[in-house]
């Protein structure tokens, strides 16, 4: 039997989100040792001392089920943010609340728009359930910043059908982002029957005069989703944390399909834990600024142009195909992530990672040039 004759037609053709190479799975591949991994944005410090301290804590019930609504985390995250604790809908990792999105607002017949270039999960969830993509050209580098979003090309697209507007700020894998102005026009020019998600996992990390916290805007705009991860600047990738601001009617329709204990007890434990760290989180704000700037300047040094990234990657033109080079890179334990699945085969993706981490990458990356 082809048992992919059964499945929906969305997913007959579906291509899985491919994550990054784990350590484990290099040295037993190619046989090396103390490989590092600067491909999945991860935050080299780890969690915070008080994150971890939560969590061991929470292992010792694990017999237990989570709480199911999340109620101290929701809580927490209604009062940062200054609203209701009813406009918080938890995830297993943003990637899970972008999933419900889609199930909620998408299907046959209707569409999604994002942009060239955008976070793999957007075309994902919009297959899966079988709505239609329309992709707008990223810009040239005319008008904009190359591989940015171009609010322009995405609202001419923007009709009767689509339901959902997608948009990373700042994108993953391009490290570009959008100013306030622009982004707060675009979004109120949205009909009423488009809701409109701004992705800003990499929120904490930018330091940009003109980037704006888009949670302070659901006042004005009640077909606005934020969503936040605390994968990347709290460091509970592993953990698997993240949550949407949202009106609460938009709210209760994502937790009507919310899965029942989406967020497990440690990662509840965890990301409460970690909002109390403001010391770690600064650390590692400094600590990937101070990355940044060591790794594009090795990058200049070898004659190298990057795209100007506020997130805590960077992307890098190696001024053709990226396979070999990232083939090359593995075989000396230094993991980073080509984005050839992005449309950009020219380019490698790096991770800002600890000090000693970042200076081994550059030192391997000018030998396999050589």
């Amino acid at each position: 039997m082809r048992y992919d004759e059964l499945a929906v037609p969305g997913v007959r053709a579906l291509q899985p989100y491919q994550p990054g190479m784990p350590i484990a799975e290099l040295e037993r591949r190619y046989g090396v040792r103390n490989a590092i991994k600067l491909a999945s944005n991860e935050n080299p410090l780890g969690p915070s001392p008080l994150a971890m301290a939560a969590a061991r804590q929470a292992l010792a019930d694990s017999a237990r089920y989570p709480e199911g609504s999340g109620h101290l985390l929701c809580a927490r995250l209604a009062a940062l943010h200054g609203v209701v604790p009813a406009a918080i809908t938890l995830g297993n990792g943003s990637n899970d609340v972008l999933d419900m999105i889609a199930r909620v607002f998408l299907g046959p017949g209707v569409e999604a728009v994002y942009s060239q270039h955008a976070f793999a999960v957007y075309p994902i969830a919009v297959q899966a359930v079988g709505a239609t993509a329309r992709v707008a050209p990223a810009h040239d580098g005319s008008r904009g910043p190359a591989f940015g979003h171009d609010l322009a090309a995405m609202r001419s697209l923007v009709g009767p059908a689509t339901r959902v507007v997608f948009i990373a700020n700042p994108n993953n894998p391009t490290g570009t982002w959008l100013g306030e102005k622009a982004l707060r026009d675009f979004v109120t020019s949205l009909p009423d029957h488009v809701m409109v998600v701004i992705d800003e996992a990499y929120f904490d990390y930018v330091a940009a005069a003109d980037y704006p916290d888009t949670t302070r805007w659901l006042a004005d705009c009640p077909h606005l989703i934020v969503t936040r991860t605390f994968s990347k600047a709290y460091g509970l990738a592993g953990l698997r944390a993240g949550y949407a601001v949202s009106h609460p009617p938009v709210a209760q329709l994502l937790n009507r399909i919310r899965q029942p204990f989406n967020v497990n007890s440690l990662a509840q434990a965890a990301a409460l834990a970690a909002l109390d760290d403001a010391a770690h989180l600064e650390k590692s704000i400094r600590l990937n600024r101070e990355g940044m700037q060591q790794l594009t300047s090795g990058f200049r040094r070898l004659d190298l142009s990057t795209i100007e990234s506020v997130g805590n990657f960077v992307v890098v033109d190696t001024r053709g195909p990226a396979a070999e080079l990232y083939e090359r890179l593995l075989r000396h334990g230094v993991i980073v992530r080509p984005i050839a699945n992005y449309g950009m085969p020219n380019h490698l993706r790096v991770t800002v990672g600890l000090p000693e981490e970042n200076a081994r990458f550059l030192t391997v990356l000018e030998q396999v040039l050589a």
